[in-house]
Parts: C-alpha cells; sequence; structure tokens
C-alpha cells in the first residue's frame, strides 16, 4: 500500500531505473516508465528484461506503463531520472544523457511537480547543471513553481541480496518540504530506511565516494598482487591470513570495470580539479586498475614465450564487466584482449551471457560459441560465470591443446589442489 499520493515516472530503464519501477508499481504506485529505446520498452512490455534484473512476472504490474512517449510524462508528478552518466574518451563526465533527461522531463513539467535525480554525477551537477536545463524546457522556475532532489541510486547488478527495497536510501532535496515528500515516497517502498542528507550536493557527493573507495582498495589489492608475484608469494594465500584479523577489510584484485567503481571516481576529480585541487591518491588507484589488463596480457606472453609453434592462440573465457550479468559497458576484458593481440597473438573470445550484437557493435569484438572454439596454447579465466565455474578443469582442460598449456586464473576460482599436470597456472 502507498504511503504518498504521488504519481510516479521512471526516466530510463536500464539496471537501475527498471528496479525502481517495478518496485514502486508493486507497492501499488501509478508508474510510468520512459526510455528513449524502442526496443527496450517493446521487450519490457513482452515480460522480457535482458538485463535480468527483474523477473518476467514482476514486470507486468498493472499499475505499471513502458512509454516511449514524453507527453505520458505529464501524467506524473514525480521524476526520477535514471539515466546514465559515463565518461567521455578524455575521461571526463559525459552529462548528455542527463541533460537531455532533463530537457524531456522539463517539457511535462507542471507547478507542484518533484524531479529526482539518482544518477551519479559530482557535488553541484543537480543544482548547477540540470536546474537550468529543467527551467529552460519547461518556462517555470525551480524552488518556486517546480522541486528537485538527489538520491543516489545503489544498485548493484547480479547481486539477488542487495536489492532496491532492501539497501538505505539517501534522500535530499532543495527545500525541507520537499524532503520529506522525497522522504515518504521512497519510504513507501525501501524497507531498510531513509537517510536524510543536508544537502543535495551532500548527497551527491556520498555517492561518488563510495565507489572511489571501492576503487582505491581493489586498486591497493591489484598494487599488492604485482609485489607478492614479485616475491613468489600467492596473493590469495596473503589475504587469508591477514583476514584472520578483525578489521582487515577483505577486498580482492582483480579488473575494475563497469558503469560505476571504474567510472564514478573521474567525476569526483574532475569536479576537484575545477575547485583548483590535484586529486593525487585517486588518480593513483585510477591508474593502476586502469592498466590490469596490460598487465595480464603481459603475464600470459610471458609464459607463451616459447611453448607455442608459430602464432599463439589464446582462448579468454568472459567479456561483461563482472560475473553472472549479461553487462559489457567499460569492461576492462577488452584491455586484455587488445594487448594480446598488440603481442601477435589470435584470441578467440567467449561469453555465455553477453549479447553477440552489443560486442561487436561496442568493441568490434566477435563471441564465440563455446563448440567452435579452436584448442588454444593458453586460457585465460576472465570472468567468474558460473557456467565456467561449474566447468572448472574439465572444460579448461576440453578448451588446451592436448590438455596442456597456460592458465591465467584472474578470480582465483579453479582448485589449486586440483589442478592436471601438464598446466602452467597463474593466479591474479
Amino acid at each position: 500500500m502507498t504511503m504518498h499520493s504521488r504519481k510516479i515516472s521512471v526516466i530510463g530503464l536500464g539496471y537501475v531505473g527498471l528496479p525502481v519501477a517495478v518496485a514502486f508499481a508493486r507497492s501499488g504506485a501509478t508508474v510510468i516508465g520512459f526510455d528513449i529505446d524502442a526496443g527496450r520498452v517493446g521487450e519490457l512490455r513482452n515480460g522480457v528484461d535482458l538485463t535480468r534484473e527483474v523477473e518476467p512476472a514482476d514486470l507486468k504490474q498493472p499499475t505499471l506503463t513502458y512509454t516511449t512517449d514524453a507527453a505520458d510524462l505529464k501524467k506524473a508528478d514525480f521524476h526520477i531520472v535514471t539515466v546514465p552518466t559515463p565518461i567521455d574518451d578524455n575521461r571526463h563526465p559525459d552529462l548528455g544523457a542527463m541533460l537531455a533527461a532533463s530537457r524531456t522531463v522539463g517539457g511535462a513539467l507542471k507547478k507542484g511537480d518533484i524531479v529526482v535525480y539518482e544518477s551519479t554525477v559530482y557535488p553541484g551537477a543537480v543544482e548547477e547543471d540540470c536546474v537550468p536545463v529543467l527551467e529552460g524546457a519547461s518556462g517555470l522556475k525551480a524552488g518556486a513553481d517546480f522541486t528537485v532532489g538527489y538520491s543516489p541510486e545503489r544498485i548493484n547488478p547480479g547481486d539477488r541480496q542487495h536489492r532496491f527495497e532492501t539497501i538505505t536510501k539517501v534522500v535530499s532535496a532543495q527545500d525541507e518540504a520537499t524532503l520529506d515528500i522525497v522522504a515518504a515516497v521512497y519510504g513507501s517502498v525501501v524497507k531498510a530506511g531513509i537517510h536524510r542528507a543536508p544537502s543535495i550536493k551532500v548527497a551527491e557527493a556520498a555517492k561518488v565516494i563510495e565507489n572511489t573507495q571501492r576503487d582505491l582498495n581493489i586498486a591497493f589489492m591489484n598494487e599488492l598482487s604485482a609485489i607478492f608475484h614479485k616475491l613468489g608469494i600467492d596473493t590469495g594465500d596473503v589475504l587469508a591470513a591477514a583476514a584472520t584479523k578483525w578489521n582487515f577489510q577483505a577486498f580482492q584484485p582483480g579488473l575494475v570495470g563497469g558503469h560505476c567503481i571504474g567510472v564514478d571516481p573521474y567525476y569526483l576529480t574532475h569536479r576537484a580539479e575545477k575547485a583548483g585541487y590535484r586529486p593525487e591518491v585517486i588518480l593513483a588507484g585510477r591508474h593502476i586498475n586502469d592498466s590490469m589488463g596490460a598487465h595480464i596480457a603481459r603475464e600470459c606472453l610471458n609464459r607463451l614465450n616459447g611453448r607455442a609453434a608459430g602464432k599463439p592462440l589464446v582462448t579468454v573465457l568472459g567479456l561483461t564487466f563482472k560475473e553472472n550479468v549479461p553487462d559489457t559497458r567499460n569492461s576492462k576484458v577488452i584491455d586484455i584482449v587488445r594487448a594480446l593481440e598488440q603481442g601477435g597473438v589470435t584470441v578467440q573470445l567467449h561469453d555465455p551471457l553477453a549479447s553477440p550484437e552489443q560486442a561487436r557493435e561496442e568493441y568490434r569484438v566477435d563471441l564465440m560459441p563455446m563448440d567452435r572454439l579452436k584448442p588454444a596454447d593458453a586460457v585465460i579465466f576472465a570472468v567468474a560465470h558460473e557456467a565456467y565455474i561449474s566447468g572448472g578443469w574439465p572444460l579448461v582442460q576440453r578448451l588446451l591443446k592436448g590438455g596442456n598449456g597456460v592458465v591465467l586464473d584472474v578470480k582465483r576460482r579453479l582448485d589449486r589442489d586440483a589442478k592436471p599436470e601438464g598446466i602452467d597456472l597463474w593466479r591474479l
């Protein structure tokens, strides 16, 4: 049962927006789900979610409408913007989708409406960048005719435990009256509790440092991994021993991609530099994490040196940015592939969840079916999809020439004690 009278629109029906729209509709609220991608809207109307974040039955809530018609947004009075905020080729924030969404929402705004942004941004983006666009498109004045808020998304793709409804929701708004409404609306579906931030900028900053902190911790693990390899020590063994202390944080080394952890720190560093401060620790962590794909490729090339007759063939397992999700955005696996190709290696790539069309469009690579993979000189276990975990060593052996060769276990998920003879195993 809803605890408010607001009619809700959700702009952007991806990994973030769709679970939000479905959750509100499940509570009984009237929800208009808007996306500019007609193909996506058509799939959702047919009960298909290619992101695998929402079950088919949940897509067909009676109070949820999917649309590409911006005029439908006029039926709502509480607008939630959940569009992507990536970085450009120069690693600068790209607010293009957010500003376009602001123009779209602005065209539908009425007096008394509230616009809440969930997209990750730098402190000040909502009030300094988005509000002027809303005002220009609507002819209305923020604070007088309509108000804005910010409530950072905390969706973790593929995570079945931490869901929209079960994660504490940070809310903020430009005035107390709006904050009360925003808190009530989100409180009607989020059972984990509501945290009221004192300002929009505070909420924006809180979101961007959540992922920056995780990025830095992983960068530390990646640097430790490089050091321990020089010392002939297994990183996993070191971390397992250290984790026995009560206050040791058990982060793991790995590839840092996706649309959050590998992107958000650049929003903070951009705003810091604009304010006259040059970040050092954050950018150092980014440099380490952005170099991991090339580092893994070098390890593979070093181990292949002298082993393979002719041009080596390497099979890379996994392309998505994390395990058990189909999302390939900002995947760092492609860095491994490119570095191997530059090193004179032929690469064949497999992923059971990624879209072959998206892989071709985004990275110009072809995904191969498992039964068409040729026996390789090396296998790189890049993404820990359940299909690969369950296949284990028998799967890896089948992919190697004669069952022998080099195996790089990036996620350290293969059992070392069960390693077959004739395999040279490297673990990150």
